[in-house]
């Protein structure tokens, strides 16, 4: 694999390193040994697909608040998405900065999110499915949301909004609540 940094501290894309034959191709989708030479400790405990019907799809920004925190490693296995990794770590010298990354099934490239960042996702194409694996189980009462056209990020997503949910349209707007990881409002499917 191959691992490249991005605007957001500890973020990292990784690009799969295939074998191909006549066969077809064989890549490794995750490494604890590779993932630790490159100074990430990742220690997945649960794994979650999504699947979109329409292009243009938006999901996100979503996260767990401490002490529930997730780090995610989060691919496309089918169709093309946008995906986005935004830094809610007060703490970080990259706190509100974004990076967003093409994610298909054909790429095979992977982005990692570190604790304390954001992810969402637009789909490029009808029937998209993605896969992330998550350093935390699952907790409905840590899930927080920044808002997708939040100014005070200013993400740039590559097409118009075709569909989202309405809790994802309406997280607060990081001016109405200014401390997002705060936001006591849960995730709803």
């Amino acid at each position: 694999m191959h691992f490249t940094k991005t605007g957001v501290l500890g973020a990292m894309v990784i690009d799969p390193a295939p074998h191909a034959d006549t066969r077809g191709r064989f890549m490794r989708a995750w490494c604890l040994r590779e993932f630790a030479d490159q100074g990430i400790v990742f220690n997945p405990v649960q794994a979650n697909m999504g699947f979109s019907t329409k292009r243009g799809t938006l999901r996100g920004m979503h996260f767990q608040a401490s002490p529930a925190s997730e780090a995610k490693l989060v691919r496309c296995t089918r169709g093309t998405m946008f995906e986005v990794v935004l830094d809610l770590r007060p703490d970080s010298p990259t706190y509100r900065a974004w990076h967003g990354v093409e994610l298909s099934g054909d790429n095979g490239r992977m982005l990692y999110f570190p604790e304390g960042c954001a992810h969402g996702y637009q789909t490029l194409e009808a029937d998209t499915e993605m896969l992330y694996m998550t350093s935390a189980f699952y907790a409905p009462a840590a899930v927080r949301g920044a808002r997708f056209d939040d100014p005070a990020f200013g993400i740039a997503w590559p097409l118009a909004v075709s569909d989202i949910s309405e809790q994802d349209r309406n997280w607060p707007l990081t001016g109405q609540c200014l401390d997002p990881i705060a936001a006591k409002q849960p995730l709803m499917a």
